[in-house]
């Protein structure tokens, strides 16, 4: 496929499942979601706050690899276990995109991969501006 740019993190899921930490496609770069284990060490573990603004951290830096910052981010998606973490998550998420202003979800879901996540992000990005 023409036009596709697909972005890896070196994570080690990404050779197991098979996907990019991010792919660029026309005008979008589409973010994986992203949790809280950077290079291999799980962050914040019990701490949704932290867990949030880790996997907002990692999706920056897959922007930043296709040329984007947060002010280019157009949607955010928040994945939490349990609701009781939704204003620790939301914090996070004001945190990272207070300016930019995001179209954005949260949703509560059974479970992640690990017992230990509370929360995954998805981020989508516009570049068709640029």
């Amino acid at each position: 496929m023409t036009g596709v740019e697909r972005f890896s993190s070196g994570g080690p899921y990404e050779d197991v499942i098979g996907y990019s930490r991010a792919v660029a496609a026309g005008d979008f770069v589409l973010v994986s979601g992203c949790t809280s284990i950077v290079d291999g060490i799980f962050i914040g573990e019990g701490d949704p706050y932290e867990q949030a603004l880790t996997g907002f951290k990692t999706a920056e830096k897959a922007l930043a690899q296709a040329g984007l910052s947060r002010a280019d981010v157009v949607r955010t998606r928040m994945y939490l276990t349990h609701a009781r973490d939704a204003d620790a998550v939301g914090r996070a998420h004001k945190e990272m995109f207070d300016e930019v202003r995001p179209a954005a979800t949260m949703v509560v879901v059974a479970a992640l991969v690990d017992s230990r996540m509370l929360v995954e992000v998805e981020v989508e990005a516009y570049r068709g501006a640029k």
